[in-house]
């Protein structure tokens, strides 16, 4: 018999979705929900909006008021014991007077792994931990993945053709994709901590890099990246422009032109490429739990061939360019059929006459047991 009632499951599912209304706004924070529920009513709710505000556990408890004491409060995340911009949701919950928490997951982050729960047990409070924990840890699968990996969750979009091409082999990519795809990969940007693309991109391309989302949609802007080793594109480019931040990561031996005032950073080239695990460190320590990669075939290639692709975000578009034209991905260098890359289906959608489709790596493990 399940520890959890289908009540619990009802009240831990609508935690999940409050949580899920902070994927624009909450990062570098995890996205959070919390349902604060007496007598089988929901005497408050609430959920974390952005880093530096309050958390959802105390927005919830605000909500309650004097009806939170003797109540249960289902969070998606284990409540932080820890002061940082905010003060201790633990010890919030145990001012209030809750009888009983119930937590999705654990909270992998040093600071509290476990420490919520222990404040809260020695206060006299019922915790359970574990009521849908999958779906929470896929939630806030960036942030755990920056927390425990040391490195971003990384996502690669591409827009591609029916023979699986990117661009002509002039260069000219705009637009495979339709009006509604490209709607759509703007929502994606506005989850991301970071958008990074290649000076190679900036050239041909001169993409903004930007979210434009309709004006009642509230986002935090991601940083742009550029992987330029030699900086060859910092005195061009609109992704220069706007509000957005940008940062233009270099090789160690480049010379930083003198004046230059943008934000910068150098990490080691390893045969004259930027070392991308040292790039995703870089952006890890800077806070970023999530990358969205939209640059050509050379840096997707690089980043899927080192095992750094968590997630492709595919925008198949029904037309044909062509074996002249360029490919997805270029050095895999694949020459047999148990070297190939295999993924998984998580998602697939409609949009417009596009068909998107949103799939993760098999771990290599799982390919060699096939």
């Amino acid at each position: 018999m399940s520890e959890f009632s289908a009540f619990d499951h009802q009240m831990m599912t609508h935690a999940l979705r409050l949580a899920e209304r902070g994927a624009f706004t909450a990062k570098p924070n995890p996205m959070v929900g919390c349902v604060i529920s007496k007598g089988g009513l929901v005497v408050g709710e609430g959920w974390h909006v952005r880093a530096g505000e309050a958390h959802a556990e105390v927005i919830a408890l605000q909500a309650a008021g004097d009806a939170a004491k003797g109540a249960t409060a289902y969070v998606t995340l284990e409540p932080c014991a820890h002061t940082g911009k905010t003060g201790p949701c633990a010890d919030a919950l145990i001012a209030a007077g809750v009888k009983r928490v119930v937590a999705a997951m654990r909270d992998p982050f040093p600071q509290v792994d476990g420490a919520g729960f222990e404040k809260l047990r020695a206060a006299g409070i019922e915790v359970q931990s574990g009521l849908m924990e999958a779906q929470a840890q896929r939630l806030n699968r960036a942030f755990i993945t920056r927390v425990t990996r040391g490195r971003p969750w990384v996502r690669v979009k591409l827009a591609v053709s029916l023979d699986g091409r990117t661009a002509l082999a002039n260069g000219e990519s705009q637009w495979i994709s339709g009006e509604e795809s490209r709607e759509d990969v703007h929502r994606w940007r506005a989850r991301c901590g970071a958008l990074i693309t290649g000076a190679g991109t900036i050239l041909k391309d001169d993409p903004q890099l930007t979210v434009r989302l309709p004006a009642e949609e509230a986002f935090v802007a991601p940083l742009r990246v550029v992987l330029d080793p030699g900086l060859a594109t910092i005195a061009r480019g609109r992704v220069r422009e706007g509000d957005a931040p940008t940062l233009y990561i270099h090789g160690e031996t480049t010379k930083v032109p003198r004046g230059f005032t943008a934000d910068i950073a150098a990490v080691p080239e390893i045969q004259s490429r930027l070392d991308l695990h040292r790039v995703l460190t870089l952006l890890a320590e800077r806070g970023v739990n999530e990358v969205q990669l939209e640059a050509g075939a050379t840096l997707t290639g690089g980043f899927l061939s080192q095992g750094l692709v968590d997630e492709l975000l595919v925008y198949i578009a029904p037309v044909i360019m062509g074996d002249a034209a360029r490919p997805m991905f270029d050095g895999l260098r694949i020459e047999h059929m148990s070297e190939r890359v295999r993924f998984k289906q998580i998602d697939l959608r409609k949009f417009g006459d596009d068909t998107r489709v949103l799939l993760e790596p098999v771990p290599l493990e799982a390919r060699e047991q096939r």
